[in-house]
C-alpha cells in the first residue's frame, strides 16, 4: 500500500512566520517517522500553483498568523480540492478575528471579557476602557501586539501611534480578567486535559515565555476543584462548536480565584491552529491523553477532509 502524500504548510507571511517554521518542521518529521511521504512547502504567494503542481494527497497546515489561520489558505484549499488538517474556512475566519468570535462565543453562553473594536489611534489618544485594560490586534496570534494597560497608568499605550505598527488599525480592548491562565485542547470532538500556565518570569504570557526553552512553566493537570476543571472542558469543546472547529482547537481561558478576586472564568480566545513546535500546549495535553506526537499528527492526516 502507498503511503500518503502529505505536504506541510509551513512559513508564510505573517509575523508568525518563525513559529510556524517550527511547528511545520516538527510535525515533518514526526509524519515521516509514521510512515508517510512529505514535502515541505514555504508557502509564498505562488502557493497554489505550487500546490497544483504537487498533488499531494492531504495538506499538513502548520501555518499560524494571517494568510494561513484566516480562512484564505483554507479558500484555497478547498478550490484544490486538497483535503487539509484543522477548521474550515468559514471557522478559520471566525477564530482569527477575535472580536467577531467572542460574539459568537457569548451568543453560545460562553464567558467573555467585556471589550469592544476601535481604531488604533483612538485607543492611543483616550482611554476607551477605565484601566486595567488589555489591547491586542484582531488578528494576530502569539501575543504580537498585545498591549497590558495598568491600573495605574494615566495616559493610553502610545505604541500605538508608531509608523511601524505592524498588526492593523484595528484592535480589541477589553476589561483585564486577573488571575490564573488556563487552557484545554479538542481534539476530535473530546475536550482533553486542562493546564495552567505560569511565564517563568513571574510575568505576564507573552511570546518569549510561549515560545523559548524554559519560557514557561506548565501544570498538567491543572491543580482546580473538580467542578471548575469540568467546566473549563465543557466551555472549551462549546467554544469549538460553536465556532465550526474541526480537528484540534485550543480554548484560552482567565481564571480569577485570587483571594478577595471575582471568581471569574472568561474565554479569551479559541485557537484554530495552535502552535505544535516542542514548546507548545497541544502535543502536551494529548501526550497526557496517552496520544504520542506520532499518533496525534498521523490522527490529524486521517481527520483532514474540505469543507465542500
Amino acid at each position: 500500500m502507498t503511503s500518503k502524500h502529505v505536504a506541510v504548510l509551513m512559513g508564510g507571511l505573517s509575523a508568525e512566520r518563525d513559529v510556524s517554521l517550527r511547528s511545520g518542521e516538527a510535525c515533518a518529521k514526526a509524519l515521516e517517522a509514521e510512515g508517510f511521504k512529505v514535502t515541505r512547502v514555504d508557502v509564498d504567494r505562488r502557493v497554489a500553483e505550487t500546490l497544483a503542481i504537487l498533488r499531494p494527497d492531504v495538506a499538513f497546515n502548520a501555518l499560524h498568523g494571517r494568510f494561513g489561520e484566516d480562512g484564505i489558505m483554507q479558500g484555497i484549499l478547498e478550490m484544490l480540492r486538497i483535503p487539509y488538517t484543522h477548521s474550515g474556512v468559514l471557522a478559520s475566519a471566525l477564530a482569527m478575528r477575535k472580536d467577531r468570535a467572542k460574539d459568537i462565543l457569548h451568543a453560545a453562553g460562553v464567558p467573555v471579557a467585556k471589550g469592544l473594536t476601535v481604531d488604533r489611534l483612538i485607543a492611543a489618544k483616550n482611554h476607551v476602557l477605565p484601566p486595567p485594560y488589555v489591547v491586542k490586534p484582531v488578528s494576530e496570534g502569539s501575543s504580537f501586539g498585545v498591549i497590558i494597560v495598568r491600573k495605574d497608568q494615566a495616559h493610553p499605550p502610545q505604541e500605538l501611534t508608531r509608523n511601524d505598527w505592524a498588526f492593523g488599525d484595528q484592535v480589541l480592548v477589553e476589561s483585564f480578567i486577573g488571575g490564573r491562565e488556563l487552557t484545554c485542547a479538542v481534539i476530535g470532538d473530546k475536550a482533553y486535559a486542562v493546564i495552567e500556565i505560569l511565564a517563568a518570569d513571574g510575568g505576564w504570557y507573552d511570546y518569549d515565555a510561549k515560545y523559548a526553552p524554559g519560557g514557561s512553566i506548565h501544570v498538567l493537570p491543572a491543580n482546580l476543584k473538580e467542578n471548575i476543571y469540568q467546566n473549563v472542558q465543557e466551555l472549551a469543546l462549546v467554544a469549538h462548536r460553536a465556532l465550526g472547529c474541526r480537528g484540534v482547537s485550543r480554548t484560552d481561558f482567565r481564571f480569577d480565584d485570587s483571594p478577595g478576586g471575582t471568581g471569574e472564568l472568561v474565554v479569551l480566545e479559541v485557537n484554530s491552529q495552535p502552535g505544535m513546535t516542542e514548546t507548545s500546549l497541544v502535543p502536551e495535553i494529548a501526550a497526557y491523553g496517552g496520544l504520542s506526537f506520532g499518533e496525534l499528527v498521523r490522527w490529524m492526516v486521517e481527520d483532514a477532509s474540505c469543507d465542500r
